[in-house]
């Protein structure tokens, strides 16, 4: 793992925060910031930039949620919300409004910064060889190193996520894949029945490259089987 990447925490429990930056160092991520309101989050990242934010969502001078879809407005940054709040819809508030995870309090921080390295990974922070050229599927292309999406030419704005189930469809394009399966390679957890993790995500995704989401002309549903990307035949 690169030691370039700057991460952000955003929590006010101060000891959660050091034994979090003390994982993390040790897992070989260098620079560490931390802030303990959203004030101080918003600034700190205005300031450094940070290439993955984690953060909790009940802060003492408001939500963790704002902060979100403020840092949502000017940057695609992975962001990980921890939270004691483990109702499924604040999981799904939170991935609905920007965030790419969400880990529920108390946790490990050893998983916790398993979860950081992998979002990394997808957001291009590696040391493994990226491939030497770009994958195309239909009007898709991601750039190699799975940073960019373009749709006919044009850039289109994803998270680390998003950009992870463009990638597992540009690959097997016209295929269907199960929700397990996506699961799998864009988080790297075990999936569980049900979660609506995927579902969630894939709405997102549709809101950004369909001229109608709500009648999908590529990111297709089949039903009781999972998705594909359609690139040939009739589109709907």
């Amino acid at each position: 793992m690169s030691n370039d990447q700057w991460i952000l925490i955003i929590d006010d429990e101060e000891d959660l925060a050091r034994l979090m930056e003390t994982v993390l160092h040790k897992e070989g991520m260098a620079n560490i910031l931390t802030a303990g309101t959203v004030a101080d989050g918003w600034a700190r990242f205005q300031e450094f930039g940070p290439d993955l934010v984690l953060l909790d969502i009940m802060l003492p001078d408001g939500e963790g949620y704002d902060l979100c879809r403020r840092i949502r407005e000017v940057s695609n940054v992975p962001i990980l919300f921890l939270s004691a709040k483990d109702e499924e819809i604040d999981k799904l508030l939170g991935l609905a409004i920007g965030g790419d995870d969400y880990i529920t309090k108390p946790f490990s921080p050893k998983e916790v910064a398993y979860r950081v390295k992998a979002q990394l990974r997808r957001a291009g922070f590696s040391d493994e060889k990226n491939v030497t050229r770009n994958l195309v599927a239909g009007p898709f292309e991601l750039s190699a190193n799975e940073t960019e999406l373009k749709k006919d030419g044009k850039s289109i704005k994803l998270t680390a996520k998003e950009i992870g189930l463009m990638g597992c469809f540009i690959r097997h394009p016209n295929q269907i894949l199960s929700k397990e399966t996506l699961f799998e390679h864009v988080w790297g957890d075990e999936f569980f029945g049900s979660d609506n993790t995927v579902m969630v995500h894939i709405r997102r995704l549709r809101e950004k490259i369909e001229a109608d989401p709500s009648k999908p002309a590529f990111i297709i549903t089949v039903k009781g089987l999972g998705y594909k990307l359609q690139t040939k035949g009739k589109q709907r």
